[in-house]
């Protein structure tokens, strides 16, 4: 698998950290936590309100389809690598990653990991997202930011947000070691919806991600839900 293929299924992954749901602990003890968060956060996060409503609104909706762009600059690479294509999360279930150019590829990403989807349409497991550090920590996070607990994000992140519900934009800095040793900073944009994704690994690589035409969605279609396993 090319440099591309190994670049798109290690971004859909941290993307799909988004859409699937993460397992909540007893309400009394996910209450205090998300409390000694926020708590934390007012002191060492920038804008720890903000970061609480932009979690809020996110968590509303129960599915998104999109189109995105990916932007890859590689340091192994003179000319970035774009690709682009579809995609569709859903909240209870997990991601359909679809890329159209410059290749065609589908990745599903669930609880149980990264697929790549043959050309049989069955799912095969995926070797790119074997191995790469970093990526359960980002998405635990993710999951968690969704989800309305702040406290996996502020455990691993240091938080600085501007801008308003409508129009925010977030800025995350590693604050645990063993992370940093894998991801420098990520850059988050939205409103209503997540409208780009801005990854800069520790060796200097970045990924730009933007999506675009984001839509709400409250089902899935019979061949999504198969991908996803869904009955």
């Amino acid at each position: 698998m090319g440099t591309l293929r190994f670049r798109a299924a290690l971004m859909a992954l941290l993307l799909a950290s988004s859409a699937v749901p993460l397992a909540t602990a007893q309400a009394a003890s996910q209450a205090q936590a998300q409390a000694q968060a926020q708590t934390q956060a007012q002191t060492q996060n920038g804008n720890a309100a903000l970061v609480s409503q932009v979690a809020s609104r996110l968590a509303q909706t129960k599915g998104v389809r999109a189109q995105f762009t990916q932007t890859q600059t590689l340091s192994a690479m003179k000319q970035p690598l774009v690709s682009t294509g579809t995609l569709v999360f859903f909240r209870e279930r997990g991601v359909i990653w679809r890329v159209d150019t410059p290749y065609k590829a589908i990745y599903v990403i669930t609880d149980a990991g990264v697929s790549e989807v043959d050309a049989n349409g069955k799912r095969v497991k995926s070797k790119s997202a074997q191995g790469v550090r970093g990526v359960a920590q980002v998405s635990k996070m993710m999951r968690a930011m969704l989800g309305g607990d702040l406290s996996a994000l502020f455990s691993q992140f240091d938080v600085d947000a501007q801008g308003t519900t409508s129009q925010w934009k977030l800025a995350l800095k590693p604050n645990q070691p063993q992370l940093a040793q894998s991801i420098k900073g990520l850059q988050m944009t939205g409103g209503e919806f997540l409208q780009s994704l801005r990854i800069t690994l520790a060796n200097g690589d970045v990924t730009q991600i933007e999506f675009t035409k984001s839509e709400a969605v409250d089902d899935l279609s019979s061949d999504e839900r198969t991908l996803l396993g869904a009955q």
